[in-house]
């Protein structure tokens, strides 16, 4: 049986990495491999001269953002088939945000593992990404960097836009606003049911700029995803249509041997970066980026976010920075406007999944609608990207998203009032004795990679009901954990070392005074360093959650936040080399 076929070799002249298994020297194993794929009526020709794509789908029932993919697999088939590959789809762990607990977060270095040696283990030349839901997307793309070959993603796209009542409603977003239009607002049970339905009337992932449009922004940014990709409406017929193309591009890109180290650049993080000022991404976006980063082998610290995007204008109205979302982007014209008015800005050179520079691409993109992208002379906010604070709060850094904050208290002096977990926030925050006014600064702790663990998305706190009732909406609040995409308000997050494991925040106590200064980038408790070592010393750690299992794996091995909260030893590659047989 002949290996040696020009078409089962790629741009290098090599011969496909598949050929291991379906045609190698030792005729024994090739029938192995070749034998059982049979039983589902596979053609001879499978094996010998296509390249063999697998399709990774992180659909589950349980990830209601990812509910459509396995639709969307049979499209990215229909397109590998077209294109002369051979399609072979997988599952891989998936994450809803809605419904897993602690967190989601928790589980995104397990599905990187689960994508990374999936991959690896099997006979594919090339991988398409089928992805949704927050962690969905960054974690098949760490795995998929820790093997390094032609991948391809496809974004699931955003619900079609919420409405209630007349007005849009922001799924994620308008859950944040709850506890204040059922305190002051009148809000009842049947307004809320009704909410609830308006909020999420079709297929796909949330429809602001959170965490899940963030990260369908961040592929595109990065050139991962075909030209236009992220804002297209799951229910879009246009979306089928890209799924379709996607499947034929990755049998193009495995026969240029365009793998995502080619792609992956740090001129690609760097355009990345930019346009997630540019869009008013998501903070979550450092986190993901990073690990991103640290799996591909490109250098990339915390102070880039800063310097990189301060000085780039907010140039969409989104909710939750803005008023639209992301239906009305794409309608607008969506990220390839936003890509071409920044050119002069970006890498415009930087290569893609479809062969051509970023500039290139999108050189052509027209705005629609300047009420949701404006232009670069009339931007929405000057300097939009997210600030990087530093100071003895926070030595390894800190994170505020300016464009969600109020304008007045980025420079902000007040009295921490500390909740020591989450629980005990909960139990106290609407107590009427606490001791708490606006000019208060609330300070959570626990919330951390270790510290939840996972990093939970609890930093935007709701305010005390009785600041609530007295019209204050917004408060400084301070944590080691994340916030949703979805959530507003004036919030650091990302706290770094967390005080789980000693950071100087684990020892913050009621009453110190805490001191924002975000125009000079920093966060300082004013303390002195006698008193913080006298309270050092008398620290001690949280008890571990658990002594087995996964989760122990996670707390003993996470990084911290300004690292990418990545297990230490999953930085890097394994590459795509598995030497030995498996009979």
């Amino acid at each position: 049986m002949a290996k040696d076929s020009d078409e089962k070799k790629n741009a290098s002249g090599k011969p496909l990495r598949s050929e291991d298994w379906f045609t190698p020297e030792d005729e024994i194993q090739g029938f192995i491999h070749r034998s059982w794929l049979r039983n589902k009526g596979y053609p001879d020709d499978y094996f010998r001269k296509r390249p063999v794509i697998g399709i990774c789908n992180t659909w589950s029932e349980l990830t209601p953002c990812n509910g459509h993919l396995r639709e969307f697999a049979e499209y990215v088939k229909r397109g590998i088939l077209e294109a002369g590959g051979v399609p072979f789809e997988f599952p891989v762990t998936s994450m809803g945000e809605t419904l897993m607990r602690p967190t989601a977060m928790l589980f995104r270095n397990l599905a990187s593992m689960d994508t990374e040696e999936t991959i690896r283990a099997n006979p594919l030349d090339g991988v398409v990404l089928l992805t949704g839901c927050d962690k969905t997307t960054p974690s098949t793309v760490m795995g998929a960097c820790s093997v390094d070959l032609p991948t391809i993603v496809v974004p699931g796209g955003p619900m079609l836009n919420g409405k209630y009542k007349g007005e849009r409603i922001g799924s994620g977003t308008f859950l944040w606003s709850l506890k204040d239009r059922f305190k002051n607002q009148g809000f009842t049970e049947e307004d809320q049911i009704e909410a609830e339905i308006c909020s999420a009337r079709s297929a796909g992932h949330c429809m602001t700029m959170g965490t899940a449009s963030t990260m369908a922004c961040m592929v595109e940014s990065l050139g991962l995803t075909l030209p236009g990709a992220a804002a297209i409406p799951a229910v879009d017929a246009r979306k089928r249509t890209l799924a379709q193309l996607s499947g034929r591009r990755i049998v193009g890109m495995v026969r240029e041997d365009l793998r995502l180290s080619k792609i992956l650049t740090r001129e690609a993080f760097e355009n990345a970066i930019k346009l997630n000022a540019a869009i008013g991404g998501s903070t979550n976006f450092i986190i993901h980026l990073t690990a991103i980063a640290n799996r591909i082998g490109v250098k990339l610290e915390l102070k880039d976010f800063d310097t990189l995007g301060r000085n780039i204008p907010l140039l969409v109205n989104l909710m939750p920075s803005g008023k639209f979302l992301m239906e009305d982007f794409f309608d607008a014209g969506g990220l390839p406007v936003v890509i071409n008015q920044l050119r002069d800005q970006l890498h415009a050179d930087a290569l893609t999944v479809n062969g051509n520079p970023l500039g290139e691409n999108n050189q052509h993109a027209e705005c629609y609608n300047r009420e949701v992208i404006a232009p670069l002379e009339e931007p929405f906010l000057e300097n939009a990207g997210i600030a990087v604070l530093y100071g003895n709060l926070c030595k390894d850094g800190a994170v505020i998203k300016p464009s969600a904050a109020t304008p007045k208290l980025m420079t902000h002096k007040g009295r921490a009032v500390v909740f020591e977990t989450i629980e005990e926030y909960h139990a106290r925050v609407d107590d009427p004795d606490l001791e708490i006014d606006e000019n208060s600064i609330m300070v959570l702790k626990g919330v951390g990679p270790v510290g939840y663990p996972g990093m939970a998305e609890v930093g935007n706190m709701d305010l005390p009901v009785k600041l609530l009732k007295k019209g204050v909406t917004d408060m400084v609040r301070i944590s080691d954990g994340r916030m949703s995409g979805t959530a507003y308000g004036t919030v650091v997050l990302h706290v770094s070392p967390e005080s789980s494991i000693g950071g100087v925040l684990g020892l913050v106590e009621t009453g110190d005074t805490i001191v924002l200064d975000v125009p000079n980038r920093t966060l300082h408790l004013e303390v002195d360093d006698a008193e913080l070592e006298k309270r050092r010393q008398a620290w001690k750690p949280p008890k571990p959650h658990t002594d087995r299992g996964y989760v122990k794996l996670y707390t003993s091995t996470v990084q911290q936040a300004h690292l990418g909260a990545d297990l230490d030893f999953l930085v890097g590659k394994s590459g795509d080399k598995v030497n030995r047989e498996s009979h």
